[in-house]
């Protein structure tokens, strides 16, 4: 029987050959996505799509395949190692992982890729069960496309201690953005409600009548063509340090979802947003103690800012 599916490209995705995004999507072999496209199984904007051209941020994605045998559902947790994800901090109450970009932090309806869930449970990490099914122990997310710090509740204690920490913005989260040219104060706070794009659903924007969004800003580093940025957020809104940079039409280099310059993510080998969770600190819940983590830039952020240079 097939199955039909449609979504806008992932974020993580923007860029990649159809062949080898398909693949990590979907979870198939990259010569069962060449039979897929081949057979005219794959839309782009409602044409059919070659297996070796490459998707672009805000293109629509329609896929027909056959269900696979005994097919888990989506929102279903199922053990899958994720390559490149490491544990940086592992006690009874938590787990702190560095992830990978490509990676989303929980499964979700049109998402089949690798998630930290999947990758903690094949890793035999027991999280705790509060939240929704699909989410449980997740107490804070990052975006598909952008890599760094997240902490995991392993204890319902902690989860319960570590959702109110973040509902009362005492979490100290620390972001580096490579961003298209130079910010004008070199150092401010960004404070600009966001919600729903108003004509495109998978994006966000600021807009009038939009959750509180508060970012904060220091430019470290500037070239020619982008600065280097160390940010800290105050809010936690779905792509807030995206949106709120793209607003000052400054978007981080290679994010060709809000505005960024192509032939800058070209240039520099980028194929996803220049952004990396650099440092994350909280109070324990289970010590009460204050704990710090950091994360070095992966290797394509730090290849595009060696280019930089």
């Amino acid at each position: 029987m097939a199955q039909n599916r449609a979504l806008p490209v992932p974020d993580g995705l923007a860029g990649q050959r159809v062949d080898a995004a398909l693949a990590r999507l979907l979870g198939l072999s990259r010569t069962a996505v060449a039979d897929l496209t081949d057979a005219g199984g794959v839309r782009v904007d409602g044409r059919v799509a070659a297996k070796g051209e490459r998707l672009r941020a805000g293109s629509w994605l329609e896929i027909e395949l056959p269900d696979p045998p005994g097919a888990a559902d989506a929102t279903s947790i199922t053990a899958e190692p994720v390559p490149g994800m490491r544990v940086v901090h592992d006690d009874d109450d938590l787990v702190v992982v560095d992830k990978p970009a490509g990676v989303a932090a929980h499964p979700s309806p049109g998402w089949t890729g690798p998630t930290v869930v999947a990758g903690l449970a094949a890793a035999g990490y027991r999280i705790a069960t509060s939240g929704a099914a699909e989410r449980q122990g997740i107490v804070h997310r990052l975006d598909v496309g952008t890599s760094g710090l997240m902490v995991v509740a392993k204890s319902e204690y902690a989860y319960s201690r570590l959702k109110q920490a973040f509902r009362d913005r005492t979490v100290d989260k620390v972001y580096h953005a490579l961003v298209q040219g130079h910010p004008d104060p070199l150092t401010g706070t960004i404070d600009a409600p966001i919600g729903r794009h108003p004509s495109a659903d998978y994006k966000w924007a600021v807009v009038a009548g939009g959750k509180a969004s508060v970012t904060h800003y220091e430019v470290i580093e500037a070239f020619r063509a982008a600065s280097l940025c160390q940010v800290h957020l105050e809010t936690g809104r779905t792509h807030q340090i995206r949106v709120h940079f793209a607003a000052l039409r400054h978007p981080c280099v290679g994010d060709l979802t809000y505005g960024a310059d192509p032939v800058l993510a070209a240039r520099l080998g980028l194929q996803r947003q220049w952004l990396h969770a650099v440092r994350l600190g909280f109070t324990h819940p289970g010590t009460d103690a204050w704990v710090e983590f950091s994360s070095d830039y992966p290797q394509d952020l730090a290849a595009a800012y060696r280019n930089l240079e």
